[in-house]
């Protein structure tokens, strides 16, 4: 079996996705949250293939905002200047839209940190998707959204989805398998695991090349995260996120691991979690556990021994529904 590379074609060439909304053509507005890595992420089967895919982590500690005016005039242009992908992807909305011809300015606003594996670019290109949408009276469904989004910047994560947990194939811009229900009640201990908090260039980083053994692991931890989403299980989703970041530590290696590791079950959590593109890593605890706010102290504290000073906390997970 190969791997695909390809991408979803037909997302761009009709507003099919597309559900109108009572509005005028006007000003539209987006928005999507930030993430924090990747609880599985490898290759998979999919209709006789493989293919890579992964399961998004959300995180509403940042997000991107969008705001796009409409033109007459077919002229397109973005604020910051730099903001290439999502000047793209304002563009390929606009032609999913049946407007190409048209032009207009598009507005983002984020703060996310740049190349640290919390869906900056990803974050951008989502809500350029939906405020561009907007503008024009409409709504684009989350499989035009993903479509979208792999066009415009190579490989997405599956921000689009908000809460459903879903394996998503972030270079092909479809849904491998939807699970039953949102990734249990979380809480999580972030961190980042470089020295100097720059990242990594992840423009310059080539899909990882898994081998037989390490395929049919991912196999084994796409069963066990279906039977964990089914039954709430949060034991068995830090599990699911250790052993696949365990997996990729041959890929793309987080310093000083096996001490975090070691820290994390001293700890109480349940497992580790690592973005596996990206230098941010997540110690994750059983959100209903009365003690969950103890035992994440006890890993702070752990974290600072190890020589990391900088952290932050978030929940995620349950039934709510992502508002935007």
């Amino acid at each position: 079996m190969r791997i695909s590379e390809g991408r979803s074609v037909g997302t761009t060439s009709s507003p099919r996705g597309a559900r109108s909304r009572t509005a005028p053509d006007g000003i539209g507005f987006g928005s999507c949250r930030a993430h924090h890595g990747e609880i599985l992420q490898g290759v998979f089967e999919h209709e006789g293939g493989l293919v890579r895919g992964l399961v998004t982590l959300p995180c509403d500690l940042y997000g991107s905002y969008a705001v796009f005016e409409p033109s007459p005039l077919p002229v397109l242009t973005v604020t910051p200047s730099d903001r290439v992908k999502a000047f793209r992807a304002a563009s390929e909305a606009l032609a999913a839209l049946g407007r190409s011809y048209a032009g207009g300015h598009l507005y983002i606003q984020s703060e996310t940190p740049l190349s640290r594996g919390f869906g900056s670019s990803t974050g951008d290109v989502i809500a350029t998707v939906r405020a561009t949408f907007d503008s024009f009276g409409r709504v684009a469904d989350c499989e035009t959204t993903a479509g979208l989004a792999v066009t415009s910047e190579s490989a997405s994560d599956s921000l689009m989805f908000g809460e459903d947990a879903v394996l998503f194939a972030q270079r092909s811009g479809f849904v491998i398998e939807g699970f039953s229900a949102p990734i249990p009640p979380l809480g999580v201990l972030g961190f980042g695991t470089s020295r100097d908090g720059a990242g990594v260039p992840t423009l310059e980083m080539r899909p990882a090349v898994y081998d037989a053994g390490e395929i049919a692991a991912f196999a084994e931890l796409r069963a066990l995260l279906r039977r964990a989403v089914e039954t709430q299980d949060a034991a068995a989703v830090g599990a699911v996120a250790g052993e696949s970041a365990r997996i990729n530590q041959r890929h793309l290696p987080v310093p000083g691991y096996t001490g975090l590791e070691a820290l994390a079950a001293r700890t109480g959590s349940v497992g580790l979690q690592v973005a596996h593109s990206g230098d941010i890593a997540g110690m994750l605890f059983d959100a209903t556990d009365p003690d969950v706010g103890h035992l994440m102290d006890e890993a702070e504290a752990g974290l600072a021994d190890l020589g990391v000073t900088k952290s932050w906390r978030f929940a995620v997970g349950g039934s709510e529904k992502d508002p935007s």
